[in-house]
């Protein structure tokens, strides 16, 4: 056939492929593997581990070193939810009092655990370092999903980032705390607050590099200390502290945040809940860290959830029952100190106060964790400028060291905003709450898009089943919901003191997120979705004309006689002047040179479509009705309709086990084929 080499030789034509040019020539298991056998691997990868990681495109680079119950340590300890209604609650008793606040609670947590289910689910589908972000990539519509990708990219990074900050800011408040016990008039200096938090922040760096290989088991621990921690706080409280009544605690709802309308206080009282309680994703961000990710960093984020839930709803009642009575709470500036000091002993009040010190700053730890990964994965999919020396992994420690390193620099500078201002301090920080709801909603939002077209999803071992449509529809009118909430003050009448500026920050981000996307990441940013199931492999081979790519199908056991984007002519390929029938009849010229026996009935071809919007030219090949010849038929299918059919590569000669080993390797099981021919 013209165009095609007549030196071709058996050795030479034929080369074989898997699913991503960087892991073509390495063993990944066989496809049929067993849940939990552990690859022979010096990243403690699983196989499913690393059947995940070469479906989703990326480069095994840190060492699994995460267990179940280090994973739930580690999540546990950032979201610190006991702890956190003591610290931060009891701003919420201004809107609902005592009863409202209990109920608020309730009913929050319920709700919100259709959000964590949702997000269990995609991890599961999709566990990467990246999230949200890659979450969005691979589920949101072609059109929109680089733009989209892009702005939960920054959405999250500068929404965990702000989380780094402030929960850094809130160890140092609790130092004043202590002081205060003994001396209730003194106040932190700014000065004192930034080199404090600085200090913080250096110590919580040695933790994420140099002790990093430690870190697994220093969370287990963690984990520990925070159940433990729980009873030795309530245990003195319960015993020691006056009571209020039952009904005070249940039934005394009370709006003295000015709105003058007690629904409307409890509905903001819901963005103080849900405050005490994020965090469950944090450990998404460490998935690659997690042996047999996509099935434990879901049990982690449902377990560690409803165990923090748990702890959160007694430590709220128990604090209800023995903070006294509303009036004194109102006009306390540190309520959770004066409900320590209800015991009657201030040698046991510094104590409690050490302890929730202690827990809340290994929380710290996590977060920079949390975030430095984060950093990391964006910047590994160019997202952010010095992507290069961002996404950099210190070989020895297989810590993405560079990341740790900017994300604290950037906790300091924000750090010296309260050199200024302490206000614009918190003004910067408080886009923590609604940068990572936002990147919820979208993602919640993709999947459940493509649910309501009936669209294929990603297989997950964690499953929502036939009620996920529902969940993530709920999840996403939550997350909605919360989100407009989340932008109402606190109070009013409202001042520059007392004003919410967390949607002027929000808005801020999405603004910019906008802008680099036009100056720098539409040039530069590289989708998740590139990497996804052989897309890279597609963009490369239509970059190299040379290459003649045809995926070869032995069976394919699904007819799709509903084309995607309806029946194609023959028309102009990539393959240069090859059409449909040409592309066969090269095919059929290449087995029959290297003596092959192919199937050639069907088989699937890549074009410059294919890219565009992930599909593959399915091609029958029929007899003609007299007998006389060959016709074509083509379908457009999903590309993911061709590579999840297994198939095998049937040939002649003595090379038989080779190919069949390395299609097994392949993990689609599909085996491709690179022709070199000669464009004149």
């Amino acid at each position: 056939m013209a165009g095609v080499s007549s030196s071709l030789r058996r050795d030479e034509v034929i080369e074989l492929k898997g699913n991503s040019k960087d892991w073509s020539n390495e063993d990944h298991g066989s496809p049929i593997f067993d849940d939990y056998d552990v690859a022979d691997s010096p990243w403690g990868n699983t196989n499913t581990d690393e059947q995940d990681m070469q479906r989703l495109g990326k480069k095994q680079e840190f060492k699994r070193n995460f267990s179940f119950l280090s994973a739930l340590g580690f999540v546990s300890v950032y979201m610190a939810s006991w702890e956190f209604v003591l610290v931060s609650l009891s701003v919420g008793f201004n809107s609902g009092g005592y009863g409202g606040l209990f109920w608020c609670y309730l009913t929050t947590v319920t709700c919100y655990a259709t959000i964590v289910a949702s997000l269990a689910e995609m991890e599961s589908m999709a566990p990467t370092a990246g999230g949200q972000y890659h979450w969005v990539s691979e589920f949101a519509p072609a059109r929109y999903q680089r733009f989209l990708s892009y702005s939960s990219g920054w959405l999250s990074t500068l929404g965990w980032l702000a989380s780094v900050a402030s929960s850094t800011f809130v160890v140092t408040t609790q130092i004043e705390a202590m002081i205060n016990v003994t001396t209730p008039d003194y106040i932190f200096k700014p000065w004192q607050y930034v080199l404090i938090m600085i200090a913080f922040t250096v110590i919580t760096i040695f933790f994420n590099t140099w002790g990093a290989p430690f870190l697994p088991t220093l969370e287990t621990f963690c984990l520990f200390g925070h159940i433990l921690g729980f009873l030795v706080v309530m245990i003195p409280l319960l015993v020691l502290c006056p009571k209020n009544s039952a009904s005070e605690v249940f039934l005394d709802f009370q709006d003295n945040s000015g709105f003058n309308n007690i629904g409307t206080a409890y509905m903001i009282s819901q963005v103080y809940v849900m405050y005490c309680n994020l965090g469950s994703d944090s450990v998404v961000h460490i998935s690659e860290e997690v042996e047999n990710a996509s099935l434990t960093v879901p049990r982690v984020m449902i377990w560690s959830y409803v165990g923090n839930v748990f702890l959160g709803i007694c430590m709220l009642v128990t604090m209800l029952f023995c903070l006294g009575p509303l009036e004194g709470v109102l006009e306390a500036n540190i309520p959770y100190l004066l409900l320590f000091n209800n015991t009657g002993s201030p040698t046991l009040s510094i104590i409690l106060n050490v302890i929730l010190f202690l827990l809340i700053y290994m929380g710290n730890i996590t977060a920079l964790a949390t975030c430095a990964r984060e950093v990391f994965a964006f910047a590994r999919d160019k997202g952010l400028p010095f992507s290069s020396f961002q996404s950099k992994m210190d070989p020895k420690l297989a810590v993405p060291t560079n990341a740790v390193y900017v994300t604290s620099v950037a906790v300091v500078l924000l750090s010296l905003i309260n050199l200024g201002s302490t206000l614009a301090f918190n003004i910067v920080v408080s886009l923590s709450v609604l940068g990572l709801l936002s990147t919820y909603m979208i993602s919640i939002g993709c999947v459940l898009l493509k649910r309501i077209k009936g669209e294929p999803l990603p297989p997950a071992r964690w499953s929502l089943g036939r009620y996920g449509i529902w969940i993530n529809a709920f999840a996403f009118l939550y997350s909605a919901f919360i989100i407009c909430f989340a932008c109402f003050p606190t109070n009013l009448p409202v001042d520059l003191e007392t004003a919410n500026w967390a949607p002027l920050v929000w808005v801020g981000v999405i603004i910019a997120s906008i802008a680099f996307y036009a100056l720098y990441g539409k040039k530069h940013y590289t989708a998740p979705v590139d990497f996804v199931e052989g897309r890279r492999a597609v963009d490369d081979v239509l970059q190299n004309q040379k290459d003649l790519f045809m995926v070869v199908i032995k069976n394919l056991e699904q007819k799709h006689s509903e084309p995607s984007h309806g029946p194609t002519k023959p028309f102009l390929t990539p393959f240069v002047t090859h059409d449909p029938m040409k592309c066969w009849q090269t095919l059929s010229m290449m087995i029959k040179r290297t003596e092959s026996d192919l199937n050639t009935e069907m088989f699937a071809m890549l074009d410059q479509g294919s890219p565009q919007d992930n599909s593959a030219l399915l091609v029958l090949v029929l007899e003609a009705a007299n007998g006389g010849g060959h016709t074509i038929e083509t379908v457009r299918v999903d590309l993911r309709l061709v590579s999840s059919v297994l198939a095998s590569w049937v040939a002649k000669g003595d090379n038989m086990p080779e190919l069949q080993a390395q299609a097994t390797r392949s993990l689609d099981g599909v085996v491709r084929t690179s022709v070199r021919h000669s464009l004149s």
